[in-house]
């Protein structure tokens, strides 16, 4: 073992060490920062690493750095309260949509754990009561492939531990996520999932139910040419937590390179868009039929709470430069900008690249309060190997802990467009030293299976270089796995 793999490994089990403190101490925002200043120093220093000897460093270290969350209760969410409640709700038979935890109706149900005596730093019921469950008088925000997530923990665990089993679920998805990343990018990238401090603080710990939408979307992009079966996977993400919605423009990546004439082209779009749409029907549906249109929740109420009208927080970055009151316009106009780019010049061979880009910039331009939106973010960095997007994720932590703060997703933003421009200089230096012989040749002609988006005869993907070949899913290694080239 070399000296290089020693100092990653003993950076690693410090960053276990503060993870656990983290979670398991009193809360501050310290420790955690101090949990990222290892983890890039765990990843900077394994550039030192050959490919084959640092997989085990990846794989054991995300395997322990994930568990790490197990080690106390959730540090600084409520979530999965909620989560054991609608799980219990459903149980009884009863749609989550249909009442708020303070209903009377399901009175019957509460216990002394989620509806404890003892009401000191608890939620107030309107009937004087008390709960452990965040907003006790609005009805369930959790879309249907969540609440069946919720209802299988209910069933498989036994009472009393039904929170700790979330949990354990948070962590067997991380881990199974971090294998997949694995298997596409190799281990190189993957690292920037397996050690990330954001995984086992809000995938594990937190038992954060985004976790289910990103190994959805992971699984979905293991196979570039999986047709109809990734639009599954992607709705199914959808209907699991909104947000990996924004992973569909990249996975429709460059559909659009030759405008909207020609069948291929709709063929390619019909073949994601109408499984994603189907699955996220189907799965709406039984709630539809039991409780109409109350199946939407409090997400009305939640987007008014968090300010999306051009409030609080959000916005934070745009409102450096803009009037308040233009803000939400700019940002869902830019955002829509971002999407048709990725849809007209994205790599087909490289669709996280396009969800990245989609994913990474709503947080830019909508600075949301809350840091586990970025779990998506960092697995698609792992994929992708752009790192300076983990700022987006940081930041949102620091806005979590400390309030909002403009100069934390400004200095996020500063970081993604240096990268950029750092990647646009070598490339073209690359290009300026490459001899002609050794350019890419011109695209040769494909042919596309009529269920697929797979093109066959290419030399490289789509918009890219030679200085940089496609990664392809199952030939991990053979495929460069350069983690910020």
């Amino acid at each position: 073992m070399s000296r290089y793999q020693l100092a990653v490994g003993g950076i690693l089990a410090a960053l276990a060490a503060v993870l656990v403190r983290t979670v398991a101490g009193p809360s501050g925002l310290g420790w955690y920062l101090t949990a990222w200043v290892l983890f890039a120093s765990a990843v900077w220093l394994a550039r030192r690493v050959p490919e084959h000897r640092l997989g085990p460093l990846v794989v054991a270290g995300g395997i322990v750095l994930a568990a790490t969350g197990l080690a106390a209760p959730p540090s600084n969410s409520t979530d999965s309260f909620r989560y054991v409640w609608d799980g219990r709700v459903q149980a009884a038979g009863v749609s989550p949509y249909d009442h708020p935890p303070s209903a009377p109706e399901l009175a019957g149900l509460r216990d002394g754990w989620l509806f404890p005596a003892d009401c000191a730093a608890r939620y107030p019921l309107p009937d004087g009561g008390c709960t452990r469950i965040n907003r006790p008088t609005e009805p369930t925000i959790y879309p249907p492939v969540a609440q069946g997530y919720f209802l299988l923990v209910h069933w498989l665990s036994p009472e009393g531990s039904r929170h700790k089993a979330l949990q354990v679920g948070g962590w067997v998805m991380a881990v199974l996520a971090l294998v997949a990343l694995c298997r596409v990018a190799g281990a190189r990238r993957a690292a920037y999932w397996a050690w990330c401090p954001a995984v086992p603080v809000e995938a594990v710990n937190n038992a954060h139910v985004d976790m289910l939408g990103v190994l959805l979307v992971v699984l979905a992009f293991c196979a570039v040419g999986a047709g109809r079966a990734r639009g599954a996977l992607l709705g199914a993400a959808i209907a699991a937590k909104l947000l990996p919605a924004t992973a569909l423009p990249g996975a429709l990546s460059g559909v659009l390179a030759g405008g909207l004439t020609g069948g291929g082209v709709w063929r390619r779009m019909a073949v994601t868009v109408v499984p994603a749409a189907l699955v996220v029907g189907l799965s709406y549906l039984p709630y539809v039929l039991a409780s109409g249109g109350s199946v939407l929740g409090y997400l009305p109420g939640y987007l008014e709470e968090e300010r999306y009208d051009g409030g609080g927080g959000r916005y934070a970055v745009l409102r450096l430069v803009l009037p308040d009151s233009w803000a939400p316009y700019a940002a869902v106009a830019a955002l829509g900008l971002i999407a048709l780019f990725v849809l007209r010049y994205g790599d087909p061979d490289r669709p996280w690249r396009g969800a990245l880009l989609v994913s990474g910039s709503l947080l830019l331009l909508f600075t949301p309060g809350y840091s586990w939106y970025a779990l998506l973010v960092v697995a698609l960095v792992a994929m992708d190997g752009r790192w300076e997007w983990l700022g987006a994720a940081l930041a949102g932590a620091v806005a979590y802990a400390a309030g909002p703060g403009s100069q934390f997703y400004a200095a996020a933003a500063l970081a993604v467009l240096i990268g950029w421009a750092a990647r646009l200089r070598h490339r073209a230096d690359g290009r300026a030293v490459r001899p002609p012989s050794a350019r890419i040749p011109v695209r040769t002609e494909h042919t596309e299976h009529p269920d697929s988006d797979h093109r066959e005869g290419t030399v490289a993907g789509a918009g890219q270089d030679a200085a940089e070949p496609a990664v392809q899913p199952g030939r991990g290694r053979g495929a460069r796995r350069g983690g910020a080239a």
